[in-house]
């Protein structure tokens, strides 16, 4: 280990200059925590003693010269990359960024159809014109997974002048798919690979865990520090891993999609984070994984579900419980809840845990929740199993609309059950994972009418206003 990566830049700097006990005139106006409701100061004193503005000696993330510069460059040394931006506006805008500098109004862009909706948004920003790849439905998982290379190689011939693929590595769930001949394939196309790695900043780890994005030749990565690391929420990095598109670029548009006042705390944890990482050994994952087969030694004393099992090349903090018998997944979620024990998310059929990178301590109360939930689930509803397996009939797909057509035309609203036919004016997006079932601009489909009011008889979280009374569709001629 280099001896520079010892070094936190950012949060050393901010800690020196708070242990000075300076006299604030400057924003925020928190004034270092002095000018704060007294009985919450206990709660948040230590952090607004250094949530700082652009002070002399504290750098700007828009031009960095100092601190946040050499941050940076620690990061980029450990993750192995050309260049690494910090990221104040969680991977979101990573996203956003690296789609607008890959592209222009009009292009093409290939992109795995079960991405985030920050990448719906990025191509919508740009004006370009995406070409959609189904995943693989895999039946054991019951889930989508990722596109085959023969889908990306039927969409590369068909578009060969797209100028970029959009890739999710790994899905919410940890699962992993090897993406070196794909990047491989789009290379030898001059088309550059930018991968959402949202939930794999801790690969650059090695084995046991997966192959990182930027290991395996990707172009741009985006990575939320924030979901794996001990960063604080919305801190995530961009690592630049070539030259295909313009360093300069990227950084313009991060300048224009992030605050011009970031957040320091936020920044320093970014440096937190990667400091631990570099300093994680090999020991400490080693009880890491050993706490990741307790839990689920335990999780599987859980009745009407399994615990799946984990494929090699996937994430193996990632833990998913497959209900049975008619138990919906939010059903299970709920009752995980009501004894204390928060996963991370919940779906029509299954609940994802995710473990940190730290062992946890089963304990007697942890065993003994399970079986108070296995009393409970004796009574629990059962509900209609929801097949989503032909969510994705089309394996290459276009927008019904492009979205300078959209901006065009008006819109109304119509009841959901009415809409098929009709091309959604917006998107229907359970969240999380953040997947849409139906995209802004796509073309709506019985099944997908049928997929959403199963969602929601079931439980599920939809991000829309009010998709029980309608969905707003564009008003032009019907397409049958």
């Amino acid at each position: 280990m280099e001896k520079k990566q010892y070094h936190m830049p950012i949060l050393e700097q901010l800690l020196k200059y708070s242990n000075k006990h300076p006299v604030s005139f400057h924003v925020p106006g928190h004034k270092n925590g002095v000018v704060f409701p007294e009985y919450l100061k206990k709660f948040f004193n230590p952090l607004l003693k250094i949530d700082l503005t652009e002070l002399t000696g504290l750098d700007d993330l828009h031009a960095p010269k100092g601190i946040i510069r050499e941050a940076e460059q620690l990061a980029s040394e450990y993750f192995h990359a050309l260049q690494t931006f910090f990221l104040v506006g969680g991977s979101t805008v990573g996203n956003l960024a690296m789609i607008l500098a890959a592209c222009s109004r009009g292009d093409k862009i290939i992109v795995q159809r079960n991405c985030h909706k920050s990448v719906m948004n990025g191509l919508e920003l740009a004006g370009a014109q995406p070409i959609f790849i189904a995943p693989n439905y895999d039946e054991l998982y019951q889930r989508h997974t990722y596109p085959s290379l023969e889908i990306l190689k039927q969409a590369i011939d068909e578009h060969p002048e797209a100028k970029a693929i959009v890739l999710t590595y790994p899905d919410y769930f940890g699962r992993a798919s090897s993406l070196r001949q794909m990047i491989e394939l789009a290379h030898q196309h001059q088309m550059a690979v930018l991968v959402d790695e949202a939930h794999g900043v801790h690969f650059s780890l090695g084995a046991p865990f997966p192959e990182s994005a930027l290991a395996q030749g990707a172009d741009i990565v985006v990575q939320s520090a924030h979901k794996m690391a001990p960063a604080m929420t919305m801190a995530s990095y961009l690592h630049v891993n070539s030259d295909r598109i313009k360093k300069e670029r990227i950084a313009h548009f991060l300048q224009m999609l992030q605050s011009s006042s970031p957040s320091y705390p936020l920044l320093a944890s970014l440096d937190v984070a990667r400091y631990f990482l570099a300093h994680l050994t090999s020991e400490q994952i080693e009880l890491i994984l050993t706490s990741v087969d307790k839990l689920r030694e335990t999780l599987s004393e859980l009745a009407a579900c399994t615990v799946l099992p984990v494929l090699d090349q996937d994430d193996p903090t990632k833990i998913t419980l497959q209900t049975e018998n008619g138990i919906s997944g939010f059903a299970l979620a709920e009752l995980l809840e009501q004894e204390g024990i928060y996963p991370e998310l919940a779906t029509h059929n299954q609940v994802l845990l995710i473990h940190g990178l730290a062992p946890m301590d089963v304990t007697t109360n942890f065993k003994k929740s399970v079986k108070r939930i296995n009393e409970k689930l004796k009574n629990s509803q059962n509900h209609d199993i929801i097949d989503v397996s032909n969510l994705f009939p089309k394996r290459i797909q276009s927008l019904a609309l492009s979205y300078e057509e959209m901006i065009q035309l008006p819109t109304k609203e119509i009841r959901l059950e009415e809409a098929v036919g009709f091309v959604a004016a917006e998107a229907i997006i359970p969240y999380p994972p953040g997947i849409p079932v139906v995209l802004k601009g796509e073309k709506i489909t019985h099944e997908h009418v049928h997929v959403v009011k199963e969602f929601l008889e079931q439980g599920a979280k939809i991000q829309h206003q009010h998709i029980e009374q309608g969905i707003n569709v564009f008003f032009h001629d019907r397409i049958f």
